[in-house]
């Protein structure tokens, strides 16, 4: 019989999928940024961050998992802060 430390959480089955992120074992810091970054350090950083996102088999899932949950910081599924941001304005306009 297992050791309740070693059964998955209730939730497992809905984070699997980063299991498989081609950003497993990456530095968080690709991702998301220091405080204070700006400008094109910024932008530097969300390119490379990107291009790991490019061949990602699990990019879709990663970005649905961004906008459903509003995460707030770094590149997650390919987009930045403000494209989740401009993404979640557009598809749920308010008014």
């Amino acid at each position: 019989m297992p050791l309740v430390e070693q059964l998955p959480g209730r939730n497992a089955d809905v984070w699997d999928w980063q299991l498989r992120g081609a950003c497993r074992g990456v530095d968080s810091s690709v991702f998301f940024p220091p405080d204070g970054e700006r400008g094109r350090a910024r932008a530097q950083r969300e390119q490379n961050a990107k291009k790991w996102c490019r061949n990602c088999p699990v990019m879709e899932q990663c970005r649905q998992h961004a906008l459903a949950v509003g995460e707030p910081y770094g590149i997650w599924g390919g987009m930045s802060e403000s494209e989740r941001h401009a993404a979640l304005r557009y598809l749920r306009p308010s008014g």
